[in-house]
């Protein structure tokens, strides 16, 4: 079993090694696996590239905190293969990586496709919360509940097999490199920069996706100056697992007609691939060849692509960050947009100065000083609001302790530590707000 270094992926070849390079970007849960029927007819004419993220399908649990760092160690990875140019293929958090390649990145993209994707997925409240969840549960309820957010009702029913292949994926992932995906997502917002993705663009969505469809989908194709949209009948969101057929068509499709060539690149479009010691697909890392998932039904035909006319591209926000705005951005993060909202909506010419300055100096100046981690400074504030009495402020801190990382055994430790030493009644009130706070931020969903 070969090392995989904490700054590169896991990563496995299938293909010619001489072919231009097309590089497959799983989802959040998943692993290469899910891109097991595409492989054979892509192979054909790319050399495919296909990366577990950190902690998936049995790769090094390296927790990597943003798009931006998981890209980071991707591109790292192919640089020490000799891949310079390539064209990639990502589904959801796959596709995140893809427009990050593409707006950091844009000499080593000879062409993007993205499916299931978003340029912002969901809300930030959403993947912290799951993260919550996943802190206090583990992975089960997420993995329990993964067939109904993947697959229709009645694909999920008639292929029982893919059903528990995927609850299976979830549950072997390692959570701290899933919650710190999650945290990536939350963190993820590309729409005012759409405009600057300057490759030939597929965007791909299953009609019956419910995370990413086809709402988000559109959003993407109106940024995006080259792009076009395929939507897929009766799929939902791991669309190239329940209509493998149809995904593999408009993929072949679309890199055969729009991959472009750098301008001093060589005709394959990329440095040489080291050769494997065998002819055939060897996995990195010990993994074993992939299995074959059971058959599937076949595919229905899919919507014809769209040409959609490019967005302007949006001006630039301003290169030196105010400390109002990074505070409003550590202060959603820590409480939330709808508790931060709610506030916001509330004030008026007579609080509104109050607010501004909440936002500036509590959270653009002290939050977000380098000296204390988020999980420290909940810390001092449960107790800090313990000993002012200020029930009032306690649950939303108490929602934050926990979207910082602080598990609800942590807090039960904090609010102790403070019984000490600012009094029973103090202590015994925070006790009953923590119980509940804890009770409704913890609960799996249904």
């Amino acid at each position: 079993m070969s090392e995989t270094p904490p700054n590169t992926l896991q990563y496995r070849f299938d293909g010619p090694e001489d072919a231009p390079v097309l590089i497959l970007g799983p989802s959040l849960g998943t692993t290469w696996h899910m891109w097991d029927r595409q492989v054979p007819e892509l192979a054909q004419q790319w050399r495919i590239f296909r990366f577990d993220l950190p902690g998936h399908g049995g790769a090094p649990a390296h927790p990597a905190g943003s798009v931006a760092e998981l890209t980071t160690r991707l591109l790292a990875t192919l640089d020490g293969l000799g891949v310079q140019r390539f064209g990639y293929a990502g589904c959801a958090f796959g596709g995140a990586v893809g427009i990050e390649l593409a707006l950091r990145h844009p000499e080593r993209l000879a062409s993007l496709a993205l499916i299931a994707a978003s340029p912002r997925f969901g809300t930030a409240d959403e993947f912290r919360q799951r993260g919550v969840i996943v802190r206090t549960n583990g992975l089960d309820p997420i993995a329990r509940s993964s067939p109904e957010r993947w697959f229709t009702g009645g694909y999920a029913a008639a292929q029982p097999a893919i059903t528990e292949w995927a609850v299976q994926m979830v549950r072997t992932t390692d959570p701290g490199c899933y919650i710190s995906a999650c945290e990536a997502l939350a963190a993820f917002d590309v729409r005012g920069e759409l405009g600057r993705v300057g490759v030939p663009t597929l965007v791909l969505v299953g009609s019956d996706d419910q995370v990413t469809g086809p709402a988000e989908a559109r959003t993407l194709v109106a940024g995006i100056p080259d792009a076009r949209l395929a939507v897929v009948p009766g799929a939902s969101h791991l669309v190239p697992v329940e209509q493998p057929a149809a995904v593999t068509d408009l993929l072949v499709r679309h890199f055969t007609t729009a991959w472009q060539t750098a301008p001093d690149a060589t005709a394959t479009g990329q440095l040489p691939v080291p050769a494997h010691p065998t002819a055939a697909p060897v996995p990195v890392a010990g993994h074993s060849a992939a299995p074959v998932q059971p058959a599937l039904a076949p595919p229905p035909q899919t919507a014809p692509i769209a040409e959609i006319a490019p967005a302007a591209v949006p001006p630039q926000a301003q290169v030196r960050p105010d400390p109002y705005d990074a505070g409003l951005k550590v202060r959603r993060e820590v409480l939330g947009d709808a508790h931060v909202d709610q506030a916001l909506a509330q004030s008026d010419d007579f609080s509104g100065d109050f607010q501004e300055f909440l936002t500036r100096y509590a959270w653009g100046e002290i939050w977000d000083r380098p000296g204390l981690d988020r999980r420290s400074r909940s810390c001092v504030t449960l107790t800090a609001l313990v000993a002012g009495g200020h029930q009032d402020e306690l649950a939303p801190h108490l929602r934050a302790a926990l979207r910082n990382g602080l598990t609800p055994a942590e807090i039960k430790e904090v609010l102790l530590q403070a019984a000490v030493y600012c009094g029973m009644p103090a202590a015994d009130r925070a006790f009953r707000v923590a119980q509940q706070v804890i009770r409704e931020e913890t609960t799996p969903p249904e």
